[in-house]
């Protein structure tokens, strides 16, 4: 399951995805239109701008905005950046891998077969889905 921060990030970005192309939001509304705490909206905000994927711009009309397009954001970028590998098991993980503990071999490992079916699939659509797709 994905957490609470990540489909908060995903809401805040739709948001942003929807707005006029150079406006900005501020923080208060993306907080209220899409009820997420506003404490922990500036974090999220802080870290999809250090990702590169919302920029920020100050003064009277100040705020947030997509730093790319929505079609070049994926959820999978996002869920990466906000929870971390999208893998189910850690010896599935393409950017995090690591040799499950207890496992005596990956290729013998039937719950590794049949989780790699889960992952490849999980990651296609993760990858493929941009935020322009999920408005469709």
């Amino acid at each position: 399951m994905i957490t609470q921060k990540a489909k908060y990030a995903l809401r805040a970005l739709s948001l942003l995805a929807r707005a006029e192309p150079g406006l900005t939001v501020q923080i208060p509304e993306i907080a209220e239109r899409q009820k997420i705490p506003k404490k922990f909206l500036e974090q999220i905000m802080l870290d999809l701008k250090r990702a590169g994927m919302v920029e920020s711009r100050r003064g009277k009309q100040g705020g947030y905005l997509l730093a790319r397009p929505a079609g070049d954001i994926t959820y999978g970028e996002v869920l990466r950046l906000i929870d971390g590998p999208v893998a189910p098991l850690p010896c599935l993980s393409l950017t995090a891998y690591r040799a499950c503990e207890d496992c005596d071999g990956e290729t013998d490992c039937e719950v590794r077969r049949v989780f790699s079916r889960v992952a490849d699939e999980t990651r296609a659509v993760l990858l493929s889905t941009s935020l322009a797709d999920a408005m469709d």
